[in-house]
Parts: C-alpha cells; sequence; structure tokens
C-alpha cells in the first residue's frame, strides 16, 4: 500500500506541472523519410522564435506545444536536408513532416544519425546509439557486419573472449542484459557460438544501448538494455537488397501492400560452411551439420491518421553436430504485435503485445546408446505504455507490463545397450512478474533538466510445482542437501513465493553552455530471472532459471557522473563517465556444483554480493573525410561470497581492467573508402592451481586456498582492415552494388581464450612424475581474409 501511495504522490506532483497559459496551442505529427515512408527516431523539431523544441520518439511521433502566432521551425536529422515551415498556430494542428535525404559531398560523410549536439543538450546520459549505417562500415570476421560485435566496440562494453555467445556492459555477466528486437526478449542473441549475432543487418533500422540513467519504463535486468528495432518496410515502392558472403547468404525484401498506407519486411539468410565443407569430410565426421538460418519479417498498416498496427516477427535456428555422433540445436522464436494510438495531439501510446520462445538441445547419437537433452524458456507479455506532451517542459511517461515465464529446465531420453530408458524430466518451473512505472522529462530551466521516475516491480513463482528446505550449510562452500519431508505441493497459478521491489530512476543535467554539460544519474534495477552458468564465457545450452523460495532476486543500483563537450561546431564529441555499481544476491556456486538435470540445483548455489566501478573515456569525430571514435575504459567488476577466497572480493571472470577500442574510417573518393578497428584488452581472470598432489604417480593441480580467479590469461589485441569499393552508379538505374574486402586478425594475433593444464607427455625418470604443462588455446590464431558481394535495388 506504501508504494501505491508513492505513485499517487507522484502523479499529483507532475499532474500540477502543466502550463498556466491559455493562449497555447500544440502542433504534432510524424516524421519521415520522404523516399521510403520510415519513421525517424530522434529527429528534431524547433521553433526558431519560441526558442524550443522536441525530438521525435520510437514511433516518429513528435508533440510540440508553443504560444499561438507565427512560427519559424526547423526540422532537422542527420543525413537529411533541413526542411523549414512557416506556420500560423491559432489552434492545434496535425503536421506530418516527410525529410528529403541529401547526397553529402565527400567532406561531409557522417556517423551519427542523433542531432548534432545530442549528447551534451539531452539528459540522458550513459547511453550510445549505433545507426546501421555506421554498423556497415565496420571491419567484420568474414566480411559479415554484426549487431553485437559492432556494439563491444563501445566504452563499457566487452567479451570474455573470441568466439564467446553474448557480450559485458559495466562488469556485468550476459544474463544481466535484456536484449530486446521489437520490444520481444531475445535470450540468446548469437548465431555460430557468438562468431554472428541474430539480427539481420538489413532489417535493423535503429540500435541503442543503454547502461545507466536507465528510464522508468525499462526493467528486468541489472547492467544493461539493447533496443533493436526493425525497419518498418518500405512504403513507396519495392526495395531488394541483399549480400553473398564467404560463410552465408542474406536476401531482404520490402515493398508497399498500400502505397503510404500498408507495407511489409522479410528478410532471411543462410549459412552454408557445411555445404562447402561436405565433399572433404570422411569417416565420422560425413554429414556433419553446422549451418544456421534465420528470418526476420514485419508487417505495418496505417489504420488512419490516429491509429497504426505493427505485426513482426524472428524466427532462427543453429544446428551443429555429426551425423553418428553427437548433434546440437538452439533457436530463437519472437513475436510482437504493437498498436499505436493517438488521443489527442498530447497523449500518445503503444501497446506491446508479444510471445518469446528459445529452445535449445544436445544429443549424443550411437547404434546401441543414445542420450538426447531438450530445455526452452518461454515468456508471454502485454506491455501498455502512454506518453502525455504536457507542454515544451514536461513529457511524462507512464505504463505497465505483464509477463509470464514458462521454464522447462531439461526432459531427456536415453537408450543404452540398445535398450530404452525411462525419460527423466525436472519438473517445469513458472513466474508471473508485474509493473507499474512512471516517469518525466522535465526541463526546469535554460541549463537544468531532469529525468525521473518510479517503477514498481513484483515476481510471483507459481505453481504447479513441488518446493524444498535445505539444510543449512556446515560450511559456507557446501552442498545443501533438500530436509526430508519439507516438500510442498503447489496447484496450477498457486503463489508460492512474491517478491516486490521499488526502482527509482532519477538523471540530471546541468548545461554550461552550448558546447558543454555535466550529468549525473541514479538507478535501482530487479532481475528476477537468473543465468545459471559457472562458465568462463555462457554457452547456448546454459539454463535459466526464476527467483524462487530459495533464490532470492538481483538488486542492482548505479550511480553515474559524467562531463560532456562538443568541440568545432559539434564535429567532435567527448565525454567521460564514472560509474560505482553494488549488487545485492548475486548467484554463486559450490565447488564442483553440478548445473545441468539437478533436481536439487538450489543446494548447489551460494548467496554472493557483487561491485563494478570504472572509467570510461570517448572522443568521437563525426564529420569529414576522416572519422571514427577512441574509446578508453578502466574498470574492475568483483565478486566476494562466504566460504570462497575466504570471503573477501575476488575478480569476476568478466573482469576486464583495461579495454582500448581505436575505430576509424576513410572516405579516398566516392568509390573507395577504408576502415579500421583495433582493440587491446586486458586478459580476463582464471583460476590456477596453487600445488599440486601426487597420486599413484600422477600429479593432480590442487588449489590450497580454494582462491578463485587468481591469476590472468595474457592480454587481447586485435587489428582489423577493410576496404569497400562501391559499384558505378548510374543517374537513371535504382541498382546499387558494392564489394567489400576484408582482413580479420591482421597481424595474426594467437590471443588466448583459455589456459588449463595437464601432464607432460614427455617420459620422465622412472619414480618421478610428469610435472603439469599449461595450454593456451586460441580460437582465431590466423589472419582471415574475406571478400563479400552486396546489392541493393
Amino acid at each position: 500500500m506504501r508504494y501505491l501511495k508513492l505513485f499517487i504522490a507522484l502523479i499529483f506532483v507532475l499532474s500540477n506541472q502543466i502550463f498556466a497559459q491559455s493562449e497555447q496551442h500544440t502542433i504534432s505529427g510524424y516524421i519521415k523519410d520522404d523516399a521510403t515512408g520510415e519513421t525517424l527516431i530522434g529527429a528534431t523539431i524547433y521553433s526558431q522564435d519560441a526558442k524550443v523544441g522536441v525530438i521525435s520518439n520510437p514511433y516518429g511521433f513528435y508533440s510540440l506545444t508553443l504560444p499561438e502566432g507565427k512560427h519559424n521551425l526547423l526540422i532537422t536529422f542527420v543525413g537529411f536536408q533541413t526542411f523549414k515551415k512557416e506556420i500560423d498556430l491559432t489552434s492545434n494542428q496535425k503536421i506530418d513532416i516527410n525529410l528529403k535525404g541529401k547526397d553529402v559531398e565527400l567532406d561531409e560523410v557522417i556517423v551519427t544519425g542523433e542531432r548534432e549536439d545530442a549528447n551534451v543538450s539531452e539528459v540522458q546520459m550513459s547511453a550510445q546509439k549505433l545507426e546501421i549505417e555506421t554498423i556497415l562500415k565496420l571491419p567484420a570476421l568474414l566480411g559479415e557486419v554484426d549487431v553485437i560485435k559492432s556494439i563491444q566496440l563501445l566504452p563499457g562494453v566487452s567479451t570474455v573472449g573470441e568466439g564467446a555467445t553474448g557480450f559485458n556492459v559495466r562488469g556485468g555477466g550476459v544474463g544481466q542484459n535484456l536484449v530486446l528486437l521489437d520490444e520481444a526478449p531475445v535470450f540468446n542473441s548469437s548465431h555460430l557460438f557468438g562468431f554472428f549475432s541474430v539480427f539481420n543487418p538489413d532489417a535493423v533500422k535503429d540500435v541503442k544501448l543503454l547502461k545507466g540513467g536507465i528510464p522508468a519504463q525499462y526493467g528486468g535486468r541489472l547492467s544493461s538494455i539493447l533496443d533493436v528495432r526493425m525497419k518498418e518496410g518500405n512504403s513507396k515502392q519495392l526495395k531488394v537488397q541483399g549480400g553473398v558472403g564467404v560463410i552465408f547468404s542474406r536476401l531482404t525484401v520490402e515493398a508497399p501492400i498500400i502505397k503510404d498506407k500498408m507495407s511489409f519486411l522479410i528478410g532471411g539468410r543462410r549459412s552454408y560452411v557445411d555445404i562447402l565443407a561436405g565433399p572433404f569430410l570422411e569417416d565420422d565426421l560425413q554429414g556433419s551439420k553446422f549451418n544456421f538460418w534465420d528470418l526476420t519479417a514485419k508487417l505495418n498498416y496505417d489504420i488512419n491518421e490516429n491509429n497504426k498496427v505493427f505485426l513482426s516477427g524472428y524466427w532462427g535456428r543453429d544446428t551443429f553436430g555429426t551425423a553418428s555422433l553427437f548433434s546440437s540445436s538452439w533457436g530463437n522464436v519472437t513475436g510482437t504485435f504493437r498498436w499505436n494510438h493517438l488521443f489527442n495531439e498530447k497523449l500518445f501510446s503503444n501497446v506491446t503485445a508479444y510471445i518469446s520462445d528459445y529452445d535449445y538441445a544436445l544429443g549424443v547419437n550411437d547404434v546401441s546408446d543414445s542420450f538426447n537433452w531438450e530445455s526452452r524458456i518461454k515468456t508471454y507479455s502485454v506491455k501498455p505504455e502512454f506518453t502525455w506532451y504536457l507542454g515544451t517542459k514536461n513529457t511524462i511517461t507512464f505504463g505497465g507490463q505483464s509477463i509470464i515465464y514458462d521454464f522447462a529446465p531439461g526432459t531427456t531420453t536415453a537408450v543404452s545397450g540398445g535398450q530404452e530408458l525411462p525419460p527423466f524430466s525436472l519438473q517445469n518451473q513458472y513466474g508471473w512478474e508485474n509493473s507499474i512505472y512512471i516517469g518525466n522529462d522535465q526541463k526546469i530551466s535554460d541549463k537544468i533538466s531532469l529525468q525521473y521516475g518510479l517503477r514498481l516491480s513484483a515476481f510471483t513463482y507459481m505453481g504447479p510445482g513441488t518446493t524444498y528446505e535445505y539444510y543449512p550449510a556446515d560450511e559456507p562452500n557446501q552442498r545443501r542437501e533438500p530436509i526430508p519431508g519439507s516438500e510442498k505441493e503447489y496447484g496450477d497459478w498457486e503463489p508460492i513465493e512474491t517478491h516486490t521491489n521499488l526502482e527509482p530512476r532519477l538523471a540530471v543535467k546541468y548545461q554550461f553552455n552550448e558546447k558543454s554539460s555535466v550529468k549525473a544519474s541514479y538507478n535501482r534495477m530487479a532481475q528476477y530471472i537468473h543465468l545459471i552458468s559457472n562458465t568462463s564465457a555462457a554457452s547456448p545450452l546454459d539454463i535459466w532459471s526464476p527467483s524462487t523460495n530459495n533464490i532470492p532476486p538481483q538488486i542492482g543500483d548505479q550511480y553515474a557522473l559524467g562531463y560532456f563537450r562538443n568541440f568545432k561546431d559539434n564535429m567532435i564529441e567527448f565525454s567521460g563517465e564514472v560509474y560505482y555499481k553494488p549488487i545485492q544476491f548475486l548467484l554463486d556456486y559450490v565447488d564442483g556444483a553440478d548445473l545441468l538435470l539437478n533436481q536439487n540445483l538450489e543446494g548447489d548455489l551460494l548467496p554472493s554480493k557483487g561491485r563494478a566501478y570504472g572509467l570510461e573515456l570517448y572522443v568521437k569525430k563525426n564529420t569529414g573525410k576522416l572519422t571514427g571514435w577512441v574509446s578508453y575504459t578502466l574498470a574492475r567488476s568483483e565478486q566476494a561470497t562466504a566460504g570462497v577466497n575466504q570471503g573477501i572480493y575476488y575478480p569476476t571472470r568478466f573482469d576486464q581492467t583495461h579495454n582500448v577500442t581505436v575505430s576509424g574510417f576513410y572516405e579516398i573518393n566516392k568509390r573507395w573508402s577504408l576502415s579500421a578497428n583495433f582493440n587491446f584488452v586486458t586478459g580476463t581472470p582464471t583460476t590456477f592451481p596453487t600445488n599440486q598432489i601426487q597420486v599413484q604417480g600422477y600429479s593432480v593441480p590442487h588449489n590450497v586456498d580454494g582462491v578463485r580467479n587468481n591469476q590472468r590469461i595474457g592480454y587481447y589485441h586485435r587489428l582489423d582492415l577493410s576496404a569497400t569499393l562501391n559499384g558505378k552508379k548510374k543517374p537513371d538505374r535504382r541498382w546499387e552494388h558494392y564489394w567489400v574486402f576484408g582482413f580479420y586478425n591482421t597481424y595474426a594475433r594467437k590471443n588466448p581464450y583459455s589456459v588449463y593444464f595437464q601432464p607432460q607427455t614427455e617420459r620422465s625418470p622412472q619414480g618421478v612424475p610428469p610435472p603439469n604443462q599449461a595450454i593456451r588455446l586460441s580460437v582465431i590464431g590466423n589472419i582471415i581474409p574475406s571478400v563479400s558481394y552486396n546489392f541493393k535495388w
């Protein structure tokens, strides 16, 4: 009840921010690309007379309240021609605006799609936005551009190694990132064990990463929100684009169904490594499968000026295995329905309903023996969201979300000696997460702006199911067993345990002048589902678990402070941020924990706490023949668990002290361009034995004090280069094409992925056990050249 009272109080405060002036009117509408009909996210509409402006929301809608009278409007979006319009405002007006693209000259090449001073003028901090045009320019493995690999070049973002699934943000784990595709969660965002992502670049419109200062409408993860928006489909004319590469090909088609009202997009990709390698495989490797495919589709319809609906979906699957030895597969399916409704010129709503299904399987096949394991997680959600444009100084966002989780930890079938064994299955687990939120973007003065809000979230662990109570551990780092007779049965939809959290959000900006500002933010996040993994890198076969009567939700607070400055008419951006993030109720594991198909998994889990802190520096050049950015991150990520490392904080497996990235683009002429990436990262922590024990003539590595992550593997550094050759474009033809030539890992660095120990193979003197030797594993140790052909019509 006290939480509800806080929400009511906040609504009352915000409601009193409405302007008292009576002689004001509102202009509103959508800002679109004139050539394709795509709405433009973050376009600026500004009154030169009233000296106020707004930016378009994620659906291209804007609302601007101005004094009655004449106004000269300036509408801008980087990469498009500036649009000027004079209006005589005597009443509310609906004005849709179509911006024309401009053919930029060579010395005007841009690497950002945001307003030119957005990093200084907007209150949002700890956010990075990458336009798909920038992602397409970056050098990539085998010439295939990738959204996930691209964001790993930004400050505060990293990965634990080559080919690792997912990404890490500000010292958090892979499972602490909420990855959204048209607002539906993607639980595994990688293809081919992390070498490529599930996002088809030809279908992607906008990519935004929130690392801190997260607004109230987002929740559910501790570290970051990666919000990927798909294109809506060209509503003007048929458009086809795609590419043929070394490892896979892609094709995307978009076109109007009813011109300017209804359009579609459909894009597909398929890899063919196994097809190309098939003739060269022999014996047990014959018939091997190593491929992925995905399909992305979207349909949108403008019902009328006040209603729009969108239907989008993603289907993708990876397959890896041999015909006679083993097999594994994993895949995502998402479906999203969205309805935009305009109540009036000041109240905009979006209602989203989605389903997300992630499944994964592993099998061992033999003539007389086999084993197959399947698992999955399904989510269903409804999310109504409202934006209320009170005036030029207040924009209120409020709404809620309800999510139902269905976890299937594992079902197995097996055959031994030709005899089928009884199937084994862990009980499904169910959760129901609900939240309501309200926030306000408020401009106090020309110098001070605020973004604040509250999110109230609750998670109920539900039946049907059986719960257990566990013995307290005699020693801190010790497996616990269930107490006999403590089992309790629950029926369908019967509440087992409910966790409730209030999550405040606050961001403040003080702008010194048009060139510089300082910002600060605080946010609390609650995460009710957990990625269960004790490996150095997450894999597609890791499992997810809800918060239960024995597993509390993770709670994270983040404090951030930053300075932002632009130089030379916004040509160069600079930002420096520091952050501190303490985390409660992290999960740790007893030594030798059994995480798969363990009916008493909760007995192998240890309560833990964590902290992450660091400094991020970022310099970006936006225009000119030479563009790009340099980022440096100095950070620590630590964890403390009773009974582990004597209860003292130790570095997590994704702790990386130094991370330097340089990304550059150089336009030689209208046909040739060059790009390069260089990345240097401190090696990730690992656990080395401190002693060895002699057992029957063998040396067994042993860690005497149970210290974890007491050493680091070697530094990681890599240089990638690429060159793009644009085909000759004829004025009377729509056909465009270009070639991309790339070199990944240009100087053939053998970067260590992991280090493990084994006895030396050389013979030792009689009676002397062979010493252990360290083996360093590198996933990629050579230069990888590539060529790809891309086209657009």
